[in-house]
């Protein structure tokens, strides 16, 4: 929600070419550009996220980010570049447009859900938005490619905030002790049960504790531990499940260790779910531009969140990625402190964009 000058300068580039309205400040730092076209349609929004992460960039490409601690280790800044050059263009193609088309450069998408946000601040009214795209460049595909799935897509992401409560003492004596360290450890082991014996192996589920914290020295047993973590599925119904699962083991481990216990499970991200009809257009539009042979199903299951899923529960949509992985460039994965693109994606983006705009995969 910090992109104030990453918003300043989309304005200014919108603003060289004629718009029939550009609004700022949608959902604190959004930016939504409006372009009638000439023959009737439906109105399509295409969006691009803009945020970095807090990641400290240790790549030495000439672009790399020139803010301390902060950069695009996500391809956000690709997705702008797309977005941009496609509004760019289009604003002198009315004639060709059938509808209207809304440019949405989003804040917030690691973790603020500003594509909720931008919602509430009316991103999909005024005009009425009738379906939403949006692409996620990934090196785990080739540039080239790109690759689209129908139903769920991208996962929910829960995240997961457990401590447990025992008795500290010293490190030598631990019978004077409730060591919550030990049940820490415990829980952990017992969490890999949940997915392997308790999840229909072709359901896909993660769950992650990512952080323990407990403890001050080497000879002190603590009071308490404090655990973090994730839950990713793609199925609401299982996903409604989670925190009583989770509850379940917490009790049985804490009855068995003397420990007490709080869990705190808090909704985020819900899955990003794709309509069939939007996929086909986007397939369409692949297939025209690119070739159906770099038209593909990721194999892998991409256990992602993205706030997307807010427009995608309200508009029928499609959400695809385009490879970004090249020989050279492109070979870390997104997050990565030294994460890159092979730039022939930016081409790969614009041209699906467009395309999509143009209504290129409509009969």
């Amino acid at each position: 929600m910090q992109e104030r000058e990453t918003a300043a300068f989309i304005e200014r580039a919108l603003r060289e070419r004629e718009f029939d309205e550009i609004r700022t400040g949608v959902g604190e730092t959004g930016i939504l550009a409006t372009l009638r076209g000439r023959r009737p349609g439906p109105t399509t929004l295409l969006r691009a996220d803009m945020d970095a992460l807090p990641v400290r960039e240790l790549g030495d490409a000439e672009y790399r980010s020139q803010c301390d601690g902060v950069m695009h280790a996500c391809g956000h800044d690709g997705h702008m570049a797309i977005l941009l050059s496609a509004a760019r263009e289009l604003a002198g193609r009315r004639d060709e447009i059938a509808g209207t088309l809304v440019f949405c450069f989003q804040p917030g998408e690691e973790g603020y859900a500003g594509n909720k946000l931008m919602i509430k601040d009316g991103a999909l009214e005024n005009p009425h938005v009738d379906r939403v795209f949006a692409l996620h460049l990934y090196t785990g595909l080739e540039v080239g490619k790109v690759g689209i799935r129908d139903g769920a897509f991208f996962a929910a992401s829960d995240q997961i905030y457990i401590a447990l409560e025992g008795r500290g003492g010293h490190g030598a004596m631990p019978q004077l002790c409730v060591d919550p360290i030990v049940g820490a450890a415990q829980f952990v082991t017992m969490l890999q049960t949940l997915v392997s014996r308790e999840i229909a192996p072709k359901e896909p589920a993660v769950v992650t504790i990512s952080r323990i914290e407990a403890g001050t020295t080497h000879n002190v047993i603590p009071d308490r531990a404090e655990m973090m973590g994730t839950v990713r599925t793609f199925d609401e119904s299982l996903r409604s499940t989670m925190p009583e699962r989770l509850r379940r083991i917490l009790q049985g481990l804490c009855a068995a260790m003397r420990l007490e216990h709080e869990l705190r499970y808090e909704w985020g991200y819900p899955a990003v779910v794709n309509d069939r009809t939007m996929n086909d257009i986007v397939r369409m539009v692949a297939k025209r531009r690119l070739g159906s042979e770099n038209v593909v199903d990721p194999h892998d299951v991409v256990m992602w969140a993205e706030d997307m899923a807010y427009m995608q529960m309200e508009r029928p949509g499609a959400y695809f990625v385009v490879g970004a992985r090249g020989a050279e460039r492109g070979t870390e994965p997104q997050h990565s402190a030294r994460y890159d693109i092979d730039e022939r994606a930016l081409d790969v983006g614009f041209e699906m964009m467009t395309g999509i705009a143009l209504m290129e995969g409509t009969a």
